[in-house]
């Protein structure tokens, strides 16, 4: 999985860019993590939670993407897709939803947290 974030010299606004098949992580970090210090440490308490079995499973539910982690992976996905809701699509066509839900390990999630928390924190 490769990422890369960077801020809009003129705005000041942050981006994280994510390669296919992760582009949703992208997105819950700038829309749903930001720049929240609050966040990142809960986040952080969880995650260490549950790499010692404290706890089996976490969700925080966003305003459009939700997070789930459990002991061994990340999954981030559009709260749309909660729903229910099934596509009925032609045959030999599918529903790319990289854009939409997304897994990493655990540690590789974690990883990113930090650079993310290192970007942020960065003089700029």
């Amino acid at each position: 999985m490769e990422y890369e974030f960077r801020r809009n010299t003129l705005t000041g606004t942050v981006m994280a860019s994510f390669s296919m098949d992760h582009e949703a992580l992208g997105f819950w970090f700038v829309e749903e993590l930001g720049e929240s210090a609050e966040k990142y440490a809960e986040i952080c308490q969880v995650v260490a939670k549950l790499q010692s079995n404290q706890l089996i499973n976490w969700r925080l539910v966003g305003k459009a993407l939700s997070i789930e982690l459990d002991s061994e992976q990340a999954r981030v996905f559009a709260n749309e897709l909660e729903n229910g809701e099934e596509f009925e699509l032609e045959y030999a066509m599918s529903l790319y939803d990289g854009e939409s839900e997304a897994y990493c390990g655990l540690e590789d999630f974690q990883s990113v947290l930090e650079n993310w928390h290192l970007f942020l924190t960065e003089k700029h």
